[in-house]
C-alpha cells in the first residue's frame, strides 16, 4: 500500500494471471483519508494494451474508489514472463462538490503551480491458478512437492506451455488455410466439369443438325471440339 497525503493506493503491483488470447482484469482501490475532494488520473506507458475504467475521477472525502485495469488479449507470451509496462497515478485536491466531469488535464499541470501527488505502479505477470496435483507414489508424508521447489521452475514451465499453445494455434490456422484452398480448387473443378458437359451437349446438337442437313462438319463444330480439349486439359491439371 502507498500512503500519500491525499490518497492511499492498494496494491502497488498490478498482478495479472497471464493467459494467451484472454482479457485479464486487475483492480486498484483508492482511499481518501482526508476531508477534501481529491481528483485522480491514471496514465500508462502502453495505452493500446490496457483499458482503465475510470481513468479519471474524484474520490469523495473519507471514501474509496475502485479502478479496474483490463489487459487486452495477448497473442504471444513475453520472454521470461517479464513485463516492463508501468502505470502512473496522479492525484490533486479538487473543489468541494467536484465530479468526474470537472476533472481536466490542467488540474495535473505542475508548471501551473498545482501540487500533484504521483505514485508509480508496475505490472507483474503471474501463473494462472493450477488445479492441485495428485500425490505421487512413494512420497513421504510431510515432504514438500517436487514441483514447487521455487517459483522460477513454475514460470519456465508456464512459458514453455504458452509457447506450445501458441504454436498449436498457428498450425491450426495453417490447416484451415489448406482446407479453404482445397475447397476453392474443388469448386473450380466442378465448374469446369459443368461447362464441359454443356459443351458436349451443344456439340451433339450440332452434329445432329449437320447430319440432318447432309453437310460436313461446320467450322463451329471444330471450334467447340478445340474448346472441349482445352477444358479437359484444365481439369486434368487441377486434378
Amino acid at each position: 500500500m502507498s500512503t500519500g497525503e491525499l490518497l492511499s493506493i492498494e496494491p502497488l503491483e498490478l498482478k495479472f494471471p497471464f493467459e494467451l488470447r484472454k482479457q485479464i482484469a486487475c483492480a486498484l482501490q483508492l482511499s481518501n483519508k482526508t476531508d477534501n475532494y481529491v481528483a485522480f488520473k491514471v496514465k500508462t506507458t502502453n495505452p493500446k494494451k490496457y483499458c482503465v475504467r475510470p481513468n479519471t475521477g474524484v474520490v469523495l472525502p473519507r471514501s474509496t474508489c475502485d479502478v479496474v485495469v483490463t489487459m487486452q488479449a495477448q497473442k504471444e507470451a513475453p520472454p521470461d514472463m517479464q513485463c516492463r509496462d508501468k502505470f502512473l497515478l496522479q492525484s490533486v485536491k479538487a473543489n468541494d462538490g467536484a465530479t468526474a466531469k470537472d476533472v481536466t488535464a490542467e488540474m495535473f499541470n505542475k508548471e501551473a503551480g498545482h501540487v500533484v501527488e504521483e505514485c508509480k505502479l508496475r505490472v507483474v505477470y503471474v501463473s494462472p491458478p493450477q488445479p492441485p496435483s495428485p500425490v505421487r507414489e512413494g512420497s513421504e508424508e510431510g515432504s514438500p512437492p517436487r514441483g514447487s521447489d521455487n517459483g522460477h521452475a513454475n514460470a519456465a514451465e508456464f512459458a514453455a506451455a504458452a509457447r506450445a499453445f501458441s504454436e498449436g494455434l498457428e498450425a491450426q490456422d495453417k490447416s484451415y488455410e489448406a482446407k479453404a484452398l482445397i475447397s476453392k480448387l474443388t469448386a473450380e473443378k466442378n465448374t469446369a466439369i459443368q461447362q464441359n458437359n454443356k459443351l458436349r451437349q451443344e456439340l451433339e446438337l450440332l452434329k445432329r443438325a449437320s447430319s440432318k442437313s447432309g453437310g460436313g462438319v461446320s467450322f463451329m463444330v471444330v471450334v467447340l471440339i478445340g474448346l472441349l480439349g482445352i477444358i479437359m486439359g484444365y481439369i486434368m491439371k487441377k486434378s
